[in-house]
């Protein structure tokens, strides 16, 4: 078969899986939805960091040390919560980071994650190069262009995306590597709590409606965690008779307050859309004993305190009880917290787990969308 019937071979089999995608679900088990595209930060990087210059990476040892393929950029011991959630919907395979993905394969998703990006774009700058979500959202334009170009019909690129889910998880490094970080920010000297909360979200809303105008229909926006009991700020700020830094808590708080009322908004005024809102603080919520929790505050990897200051030490050891350690660093969690964060948000387990409903429902959910092009969206 010559050069030019390959691609036009591969060019008829993506459009016969875009149109027939239905059938296949239910012959051959195919993924609830035809793709997965993934935006955030460390919490779902896996692996767009690793040829940065930047100390916010994680591709050597400890980290991956029980996943198959060992150190791959995943700040964390095993999969992140990304990973799990692609298992959940059926995905035989991870999706793969922008960094590294190649060809047809952008039509299974993308992972646009990056370690110590924000909403705003310079939060995490003194720890070098990320990719905060305004460059990811220009990234996500470029994978757009690619597959209009591959099926050579932007309206069915269009139609394609409005079919796949979106996840995006952003906001926890505009407080810890921002506001919560006078010394190199002037966020909190120019902001109280409330005002920065605000003006967050407002530019969070704003990229989100960017997202919605490339074509995202199904989307779960990740709340942010209570980042007062985290083991980095714990040891920066240190507590008196409570468990996590309260302060910090209430500051962050102020923020998670504002995302249903946007996704409320993004429901009621953009047409033919369903937004939803995973909320990580309720999922935390419960015994963690339950499910063989019982270090919620000590770093399972030895910690480094120069360079990275916070993760793990390159190189360095990692305790044996992995299954017993809520955090791997300072920072993240072990594999075990994350499967429970996707496994919750994928099908909540609490009514305060997933606004106004989970991912299994998002995935199931369809849309009476019309023509994509006159729905809102900006074709590429």
């Amino acid at each position: 078969m010559g050069s030019g019937m390959k691609i036009w071979f591969v060019l008829l089999t993506t459009i016969f899986v875009i149109n027939f995608r239905p059938f296949l679900v239910m012959v051959k088990g195919e993924p609830q939805v035809p793709c997965l595209f993934i935006f955030g930060d460390s919490l779902f990087d896996n692996g767009n960091n690793n040829n940065l210059i930047t100390t916010a990476k994680a591709n050597y040892s400890p980290y991956g040390i029980d996943f198959p393929d060992g150190p791959t950029g995943r700040f964390t011991n095993g999969k992140n919560s990304a990973d799990f959630l692609a298992e959940l919907l059926g995905f035989d395979k991870f999706i793969e980071p922008f960094a590294t993905v190649k060809g047809v394969d952008i039509f299974r998703g993308v992972n646009y994650a990056s370690g110590a990006a924000g909403i705003r774009d310079e939060s995490g700058i003194h720890l070098g190069d990320r990719i905060s979500l305004n460059r990811q959202l220009r990234n996500h334009k470029v994978t757009i262009s690619h597959m209009s170009i591959l099926l050579g019909n932007k309206t069915l690129t269009m139609d394609y995306l409005s079919k796949c889910i979106y996840i995006v998880g952003m906001g926890n490094n505009d407080y810890i590597n921002n506001y919560l970080m006078p010394q190199f920010y002037p966020s909190s000297h120019l902001y109280n709590p409330e005002k920065f909360a605000t003006i967050l979200m407002q530019q969070y809303s704003k990229q989100l409606k960017t997202l919605y105008r490339y074509g995202a229909r199904k989307v779960a926006v990740f709340g942010v965690g209570s980042l007062g009991c985290i083991p980095a700020e714990l040891a920066m700020y240190g507590t008196k008779d409570t468990i996590c830094v309260d302060s910090i808590n209430s500051a962050v708080q102020k923020f998670a307050d504002k995302f249903k009322p946007m996704i409320d908004d993004f429901n009621n005024n953009l047409p033919n859309t369903n937004f939803i809102y995973i909320n990580v603080t309720s999922i935390a919520i419960g015994d963690p004993a339950q499910i063989g929790l019982t270090n919620l505050v000590e770093p399972c990897c030895e910690i480094s305190s120069v360079i990275a200051k916070g993760q793990c030490l390159k190189g360095g050891g990692a305790c044996s009880d992995r299954a017993s350690h809520y955090f791997w660093d300072g920072f993240h969690p072990t594999e075990i917290p994350n499967k429970v964060t996707a496994v919750r948000a994928y099908t909540a387990l609490l009514p305060t787990d997933a606004y106004p409903f989970d991912i299994s429902h998002l995935a199931a959910s369809t849309l009476a969308l019309n023509k994509i092009g006159q729905s809102g969206a900006e074709l590429m």
